[in-house]
């Protein structure tokens, strides 16, 4: 009978067919045909009887020593020979069925020691994942050469010197990690081939999947909802930003790629198992890792430093798009490709919101203070650093600004709507709408100057702001963003503003001379004679 707990394989005996007439054979053709079965009953008799020999010597519950020895760590030669034995009984048990005459004495036999070879193979799988979790970490897997296949089957193995062959160029680690691989990837195809994918998946996916889980919770990425997100403190979540930035770059770049070369090269044979043990093990923490950008995006939030985060965010996941895409390119793992889009969708919305509240921030700016001498206001100081650092992220902002429609410029002064932002329709989205901002930020300026009665001022004021700000342009990104045209427009600009402000300084300094000013010169030369 079979043993308990390990699954029978199922055989059905093919259906002879037979001629409505049968020609008469000859005694010579009869005898010839009874030798050859013979001999082919006497080849199972001796491959099953070979099988049993090894198997038995691993049966851990008919031998104390192999109830605590491994067989793959003891002796790889007997381990390649067991393997070897296993595919042999495999095929004998396959003539069995398609003999009609064979007897079922032997085919029991077989399915018998299968089944106690099946479950001596899934504890050494089990074992091998198990005592290599430091050989077999994601990041000792990723670092390997090239997504290459395990070295290869029973056959390619004929000595313990091509087992052992693991090159002088890699690390005593990457020999072990190479080693349990191709151990595993042997395991692997022996029990696929008899019908126990499903017992060699159950483990694997158990073991391996505990390994990412536990990466992604050392990393710091927890499940977290829109509520708890929203009542963080900015530098809570800061700090929680910060820490997801480094756990994706750390992710992508060792976790769930070494779980999907491991997956490839032990699965090699089946892209279904492949699929279904990568998809089991990584989407949960895929989607964890993916969903946070966007629970950041969402939030309410709208301190200055949350822009620079989102871009952060938006960059991390950008870069590492097609990796993404590679590793978890299955069906089944369309979920984390599509959160992860989401998620730039969310961030790509959050930016744009973002811009909008600064302009917004600009113009609801009510300060009346006029600063002494028309000195640089505080407003021109804090936007063109937010404007500047914001223009290294140019690349980025490209993406996420390319088909936004440029702003309406209908309630600025039509003095003002020069430059990229209204005449040239072919610049770059991102010019027209950093030219915007500018453009909102000079309109706010000329709006303060006005507050000035001494109107000389109110020029040296609009001189000195916009100066500031072509000098920040100049010395930053901007100046590519928004061209040379545009800092050749404003700096003439400055020029008018200064010759506007030089006559009616000079002509308040001669308003105060008196009309003969030689005349107390005269007087006092004159009282000291």
């Amino acid at each position: 009978m079979p043993r308990k707990g390990m699954r029978s394989l199922c055989f059905s005996p093919r259906t002879p067919s037979f001629s409505t007439s049968r020609q008469s054979t000859t005694s010579d053709s009869t005898a010839s045909t009874t030798n050859r079965r013979r001999f082919s009953q006497s080849m199972i008799e001796q491959t099953i009887d070979a099988a049993a020999t090894i198997i038995m010597k691993w049966d851990a519950d008919t031998s104390a020593y192999a109830k605590v020895t491994s067989l793959f760590y003891e002796s790889k030669r007997e381990a390649l020979q067991f393997i070897r034995s296993v595919n042999e009984l495999q095929k004998t048990m396959h003539l069995l069925v398609s003999d009609q005459d064979s007897g079922s004495e032997k085919l029991v036999r077989a399915q018998i020691l299968m089944q106690t070879a099946m479950k001596r193979l899934q504890k050494e799988f089990y074992q091998i994942l198990s005592m290599n979790r430091a050989h077999l970490d994601p990041e000792s897997v990723s670092t390997r050469s090239s997504r290459t296949s395990a070295r290869s089957s029973t056959s390619d193995f004929d000595d313990d010197d091509e087992i052992r062959t693991a090159g002088d160029s890699i690390s005593e680690i990457e020999e072990v990690s190479s080693m349990a691989m191709s151990d595993l990837k042997l395991i692997a195809d022996c029990m696929i081939a008899s019908g126990y994918a499903k017992e060699c998946m159950h483990v694997y996916k158990i073991i391996r999947k505990s390994i990412i889980d536990e990466g992604v919770y050392k990393l710091g990425i927890e499940k977290l909802s829109s509520s708890q997100v929203n009542k963080m403190e900015w530098d809570v979540l800061d700090l929680k930003i910060k820490n997801w930035l480094e756990a994706e770059k750390i992710s992508m770049r060792t976790l769930f790629t070494g779980e999907r070369i491991l997956c490839d090269q032990v699965f090699a044979t089946s892209d279904l198992i492949k699929e279904s043990c990568f998809t089991e093990i990584s989407k949960e923490a895929a989607i964890l890792l993916f969903g946070f950008p966007e629970l950041v995006a969402k939030t309410k939030k709208s301190s200055p430093e949350k822009m620079f985060r989102v871009l952060d965010m938006y960059s991390a996941i950008s870069e590492d798009w097609k990796e993404i895409e590679t590793i978890f390119s299955f069906e089944s793992t369309s979920t984390v490709r599509l959160q992860a889009l989401d998620s730039l969708v969310r961030l790509s919305e959050s930016v744009r919101s973002l811009l909008m509240d600064f302009e917004s921030t600009i113009q609801k700016d009510s300060s009346k203070t006029m600063i002494p001498g028309g000195g640089l206001h505080p407003l021109t100081n804090s936007s063109m650093n937010y404007l500047t650092l914001l223009a290294d992220y140019s690349n980025i902002l490209t993406d996420i600004i390319s088909d936004w429609p440029p702003p309406a410029k209908s309630t600025l002064p039509a003095s003002f709507l020069f430059g990229p932002d209204s005449e040239d329709s072919t610049a770059p989205a991102i010019s027209v709408r950093f030219a915007w901002l500018i453009l909102v930020l000079l309109c706010k300026l000329d709006g303060k100057a006005k507050h000035y009665k001494d109107v000389s001022l109110s020029y040296l004021f609009l001189a000195n702001n916009l100066q500031h700000v072509i000098s920040r342009v100049r010395t930053s990104n901007l100046q590519y963003i928004l061209g040379e045209e545009w800092i050749t427009k404003h700096e003439a600009k400055v020029k008018q503003f200064t010759s506007n402000y030089e006559p009616l300084a000079w002509g308040e300094v001669f308003a105060s001379l008196p009309d003969n000013p030689t005349a107390p010169i005269t007087a006092d030369i004159n009282g000291r004679r």
